[in-house]
């Protein structure tokens, strides 16, 4: 009789941190002064800033129209960019974000997709394009310097090109450093995986982790973007996610340090609630997080689940 398949491929849906669902995934920077309490909401002032309304392609050139819009800014609201925000994982975040009261910046590949994704006239919320893979210079003017901090949801979409996990996964993270570190952004949020060092945990032949290498070693890619941001003396959160769904969150939330969880589940609503917690909770700084829910796990608080890592 062949031996039962881990958890995590139990469930067809089950993605183990694919930011899109058709498929699986894969310098030193300044302190920010920036005040990290919520104050009242006044969108007494506007600006003005370009959006990008259409692309088109030509032969190998991609050309953009963009016209100028006013929109309102937001003042007295803590204002965070979320990247990859019309992902599947980072659409709840901006969600969740905007919900809590935050402004946000939504840094997306394709602006009309987002409009027609991401929450309707909300004057909190600020789309702008931002295309991880093409350098830090650009990905700094779309942050700018309203923004307190990044969290990054990014994820590849799978085709052809063997090195999109790097280029993504890898340099883009690396590239959006790299810019809050121009900027002086001192918080980092990275949505990660569970298994991404799976060699050093001894489960490389874990169906899982082979797998989820099978197409441009993603998860390798990924664990060096996260070896980076520890390096960067940026305030990092990576949070390694297990299986992801999109079904509405089950069970309490379980939390352990890196390096631990090879199979477990976990909604997506139940990431974002994470990501943003992390933000805010001064025992998520500096820390690798690993999380999954169970049924039987007990309920306990952020600061609890925070407090119960150390930091390495």
């Amino acid at each position: 009789m062949a031996a039962p398949l881990p958890l995590i491929f139990r469930n067809p849906p089950l993605r183990l941190c694919t930011h899109h669902l058709l498929y699986p995934p894969l310098s030193i920077a300044r302190t920010s002064t920036k005040p990290f309490s919520l104050i009242s909401y006044s969108p007494t002032n506007t600006r003005s800033f370009p959006i990008i309304n259409s692309t088109q392609m030509e032969g190998d050139e991609i050309t953009e129209e963009i016209t100028e819009t006013t929109q309102t800014n937001v003042v007295g609201k803590k204002k965070f960019f979320v990247a990859g925000a019309t992902g599947n994982t980072g659409k709840r975040i901006v969600e969740q974000l905007l919900a809590k009261g935050f402004a946000v910046k939504a840094g997306v590949r394709n602006v009309e997709k987002a409009k027609a994704s991401l929450p309707q006239d909300n004057p909190a919320l600020q789309i702008v394009k931002a295309d991880v893979t093409e350098g830090s210079a650009k990905l700094a003017e779309a942050i700018s310097d309203d923004s307190e901090a990044v969290i990054c949801a990014t994820g590849f979409s799978y085709g052809w090109d063997l090195f999109a996990p790097w280029k993504v996964d890898n340099f883009g993270t690396v590239n959006l450093v790299e810019a809050c570190r121009k900027l002086g952004v001192n918080r980092f949020i990275l949505v990660s995986s569970i298994l991404v060092n799976g060699a050093a945990m001894g489960q490389i032949l874990n169906p899982a982790y082979i797998f989820l290498n099978v197409f441009g070693l993603t998860l390798i890619a990924k664990l060096q973007a996260e070896q980076y941001i520890r390096k960067s003396g940026i305030n990092y959160t990576i949070i390694r996610p297990g299986g992801l769904k999109n079904d509405p969150p089950t069970g309490n939330l379980v939390m352990e340090p890196e390096d631990t969880l090879s199979d477990g589940s976990i909604s997506r609503d139940l990431v974002a609630e994470v990501a943003i917690e992390a933000l805010v909770n001064p025992e998520a700084s500096y820390k690798v997080v690993e999380i999954v829910s169970r049924p039987d796990a007990p309920k306990r608080s952020y600061e609890d689940l925070f407090g119960s890592i150390k930091q390495r």
